[in-house]
């Protein structure tokens, strides 16, 4: 048997820049614009898109938050069945006092008529510029599984979560920093880096985590300073790194993870 040379044989890229004069690989770039293989910048991943009006979306998750009950849900049918308990055969049956309703007073407010706590009065006031979903809910009671549902919309780690989406669908405007940033207020976070995944899509859409308990710079983003080489220096070692990368990534030009890390590393 004759061995197989990895390093000769043609890969899709290759097939199309040479085929046909490369127009397979015009074709492809007309579909992907600037993105994917084709490129390390994050822009929309396809011009047949509509054009996003949206600039950023900034997405506060905050668990153990108040309850729905207490927000913008009220539940009339808890004061009726209060100190009640579930009918029928429970798995594990409760010793709690029964059903409890919310001890603080709901009213609608603005012209939508939307129930607003009275826990919440500023938000009250602008109740109309807000967009407020009662139709959510899970699969599953257990809270590990239901965060990781809330920001991928599976209960198992399998799929991008929508930070990620959105990166995939409206780009990025400026290709110097990143994107897709998570701020964390602690580094013990429940289910961690899968609340925030790139999952199936390429590595550059995975986010960036910063871990906020110290504000200082240099705890947030580490080895910000040099404390042997000056700038001049650092320079020289940059543009270095910079064309080892690129001589690296030559030889692997279809690994998305390393494009991906190299253009973190640009960032930083």
């Amino acid at each position: 048997m004759k061995a197989v040379d990895n390093q000769s044989l043609m890969t899709r890229r290759h097939m199309l820049e040479r085929s046909a004069a490369g127009f397979g690989m015009l074709g492809l770039a007309g579909v992907l614009g600037k993105s994917s293989v084709l490129g390390n910048t994050v822009v929309p991943s396809s011009p047949v898109h509509p054009i996003a009006r949206a600039k950023r979306v900034i997405f506060l998750f905050m668990n153990g938050g108040p309850s729905q009950f207490d927000t913008f849900d009220p539940k009339p049918a808890l004061k009726r069945f209060e100190g009640q308990h579930p009918d029928g055969k429970l798995y594990k049956a409760s010793s709690a006092t029964g059903y409890y309703p919310s001890p603080f007073a709901f009213k609608r407010h603005g012209q939508s008529g939307l129930d607003v706590n009275e826990t919440l009065p500023e938000l009250a006031k602008v109740i109309d510029d807000c967009c407020v979903i009662k139709s959510m809910k899970t699969d599953i009671p257990n809270h590990e599984p239901a965060l990781i549902q809330m920001h991928t919309g599976n209960i198992q780690p399998i799929r991008p979560s929508f930070g990620a989406w959105m990166m995939y669908g409206l780009g990025a405007t400026n290709q110097n920093l990143p994107g897709y940033v998570v701020l964390r207020p602690s580094p013990k976070i429940v289910v961690g880096p899968a609340l925030w995944s790139n999952s199936f899509l390429p590595a550059k859409y995975q986010a960036t985590s910063i871990d906020t308990s110290d504000l200082k710079i240099e705890s947030m983003l580490s080895h910000i300073k040099n404390p042997k080489f000056n700038l001049k220096q650092q320079r020289e070692q940059v543009d270095l790194l910079r064309r080892l990368n690129q001589l690296h990534r030559k030889e692997r030009s279809e690994d998305s993870a390393l494009e991906a890390e190299i253009q973190a590393k640009e960032n930083a």
